[in-house]
């Protein structure tokens, strides 16, 4: 904070805490103003996660539950950076966590490479193995 939001003074001083804030009067104008709150900052490898899973056809909950991140929170990301899926598609995708052993037995049944296309992505310590599949009529 540089200066009164009203007149644009560099000219203030402390006037009192309101909610845990410090409040300020401006000696020009005699405007009183708060400090704005900071967001909480979530950082761009989650904001990227998100974006990624939503392209693959997971839902808002779903990423909630994965990423540890508000649904709301991913729908305001989806909605800034103008993401769209694409539509009339005749896969499905279905997602597992798994470590490292998981996906490597995984990876070891041939029955599982068969009839799909699968995506690995780290999730932490973890694995996340996105995999399409054919809508059956």
């Amino acid at each position: 904070m540089k200066s009164c939001p009203s007149c644009s003074s560099d000219q203030f001083i402390k006037a009192g805490i309101i909610k845990n804030r410090q409040r300020y009067k401006c000696k020009s104008c005699g405007y009183y103003f708060t400090v704005g709150k900071l967001g909480k900052q979530i950082d761009d490898y989650y904001v990227n996660k998100a974006l990624q899973l939503y392209l693959e056809g997971l839902t808002y909950r779903e990423i909630e539950r994965i990423l540890g991140v508000s649904h709301v929170s991913v729908m305001n990301w989806v909605r800034k950076y103008n993401i769209k899926r694409p539509y009339n598609s005749n896969y499905h995708p279905t997602y597992k966590i798994l470590s490292r052993n998981e996906l490597s037995n995984y990876f070891q049944n041939v029955n599982n490479m068969v009839g799909a296309g699968v995506l690995v992505t780290e999730l932490g310590d973890k694995f996340m193995l996105i995999k399409w599949e054919r809508f059956r009529d």
